[in-house]
């Protein structure tokens, strides 16, 4: 059976406990969110961008509540398919990105996406690497703009989370009230344009409780590695609180010393940085899973 479908005009721009959930669904469901882009699907050409509503960017779809999901339960939510339309958009400069301050005005370049590739005219065709920018849960407290990330998930920008992998979230509330835009086909780590290739699409994803679990901050699995996801006002701070997060999951749930487990961190795992351009800096610490699971079994 096909799963539920729900609309992009079904959307949220900040991620709250109070959010009325527009589906939901059991433990071990699959369903599907159509999502606008990043800019709210308002840009249809380069006359558009002049009347930009800056307010209404970042939406997110849903949001959808999981039946029995509860605080200190943790949602895994894989990622069965990703779909992104022909059209992808970039911007850069005017005080936004990393290299903003050496570009005076807001640079926009309109992209097309397929063949393997997305391009501007004129540009290089650079390979698609489809993933979800924005995904989360309704945090606890204060609602937080879906532009930003958090121990909630939110706008984590990281690249591995695309078709095939399972990311997992702390339920903070009832129901999880899960939620996810923001696609791009495209985008390099450290996301330092302030967009990646920004696209509108849609996303399948089957969503399951696991209470054998407890994590405070987001965790993604791919096939090749594990990677624990922190988000702070800098890259140190995250860089750190993703370190311990990683040393703290190979000690409670591999059991090994923790002297042990930062060594094997240092010797073949590795810090990246997925975004630095949102309100807060998000970094991630992946570990190979040939590392340890022949000697010492599944991390997750």
């Amino acid at each position: 059976m096909a799963p539920a479908t729900v609309t992009k005009d079904h959307s949220i721009l900040r991620m709250s406990k109070t959010a009325a959930p527009v589906a939901r669904i059991a433990s071990g469901d699959a369903v599907r969110l159509e999502t606008a882009d990043c800019f709210s699907d308002q840009i249809t050409g380069p006359a558009d961008v002049r009347g930009l509503d800056w307010d209404s960017v970042n939406p997110a779809t849903g949001p959808v509540y999981v039946e029995g999901a509860e605080p200190g339960d943790v949602l895994a939510v894989r990622i069965e398919r990703l779909e992104t339309s022909d059209r992808g958009i970039m911007c850069t400069g005017g005080g936004w990105g990393v290299v903003g301050d050496r570009i005076d005005e807001l640079t926009w370049r309109f992209l097309h996406v397929g063949g393997g590739g997305a391009s501007w005219e004129g540009g290089p065709s650079v390979p698609l690497k489809p993933m979800i920018g924005v995904i989360g849960v309704a945090p606890a407290g204060a609602d937080v703009p879906c532009g930003t990330p958090g121990r909630h998930g939110g706008n984590m920008d990281t690249r591995l989370i695309g078709e095939g992998a399972t990311l997992y979230l702390p339920v903070q509330v009832p129901g999880a009230l899960l939620a996810a835009g923001d696609l791009h086909a495209a985008m390099g780590d450290g996301e330092v344009a302030v967009t990646g290739v920004e696209v509108a699409g849609a996303v399948t994803l089957r969503v399951s409780l696991r209470r054998d679990l407890t994590l405070t901050d987001p965790v993604v699995e791919t096939d090749e590695l594990v990677a624990t996801i922190a988000s702070a006002p800098t890259l140190d701070e995250a860089a750190s609180a993703a370190t311990h997060a990683m040393a703290g999951l190979l000690h409670d749930r591999l059991g090994l010393d923790m002297a042990e487990a930062v060594m094997l961190m240092s010797a073949g795992g590795h810090v990246r940085v997925s975004q630095m351009v949102d309100p807060l800096r998000t970094v991630r610490f992946e570990m190979p899973k040939a590392l340890y699971e022949a000697s010492h079994g599944a991390l997750l």
